[in-house]
């Protein structure tokens, strides 16, 4: 996989250095196809509020969003099908909350109402420039559950970051044990392509984890 190009500049492709009698050599290669999402092209992006369906807010995280966000983390659900995990404010502030788009680490929304009221996060990950691709993952709090709120924040996310932007693919896997997950990524046209076996391990083992996609066309 190669590096973006997000920051500018032709991506440099590391090859495996090999180690012979003694002696180690590496060296360069440049993409042949040109990457789907310019150089340069949300290198000084911010994040953006992105408004959805359902009076609902996809919003920044803000420090002083630190309290809840730590203390979603305390839900038996969340916990259950979310292994990383902050333990205290601090890692929420350094960790979870970046500073623009223009990095593989993506962006991390709030899920809010238009009142302010929080109601769960989603993120764009594993950002691929070159290729045109990247990962959703999402929670909802508990008094947000069941009422479509996910999936139409999926929904606005994806629209966004494959009109807007311009990626041509975003997944997302899920344990084959997270009914809830699996129903929010059908409802929000994310195809179920396949399970991939023993691929996550969870609190209680490893899991399968059923592959979601949702390419331009779909």
């Amino acid at each position: 996989m190669g590096l973006p190009r997000a920051g500018g500049g032709e991506p440099l492709l590391p090859l495996t250095c090999v180690v012979t009698a003694g002696r180690s050599w590496s060296t360069t290669r440049t993409l042949s196809t040109p990457s789907a999402i310019p150089s340069g092209f949300l290198a000084d992006s911010s994040q953006p509020a992105l408004p959805a369906t359902g009076r609902l807010l996809l919003r920044p995280w803000e420090p002083a969003d630190a309290p809840a966000f730590l203390s979603a983390y305390q839900d038996h659900e969340i916990r259950r099908w979310h292994t990383r995990r902050p333990a205290t404010e601090p890692q929420v502030r350094v960790r979870r909350i970046p500073p623009g788009l223009g990095t593989r680490d993506g962006g991390h929304w709030a899920i809010t109402r238009d009142d302010g009221q929080m109601l769960g996060r989603i993120a764009l990950r594993g950002l691929d420039f070159d290729d045109g691709i990247a990962g959703a993952a999402y929670w909802m709090l508990p008094a947000a559950r069941g009422a479509g709120a996910a999936s139409r924040a999926l929904t606005a996310l994806t629209a966004w970051a494959l009109d807007e932007i311009g990626f041509h693919r975003l997944q997302l896997d899920h344990s084959t044990r997270n009914h809830a997950s699996c129903r929010v990524a059908t409802k929000s046209g994310y195809l179920l392509e396949g399970t991939k076996r023993s691929a996550a391990v969870h609190d209680d083992g490893r899991h399968d984890m059923h592959l979601h996609a949702h390419t331009q066309g779909d």
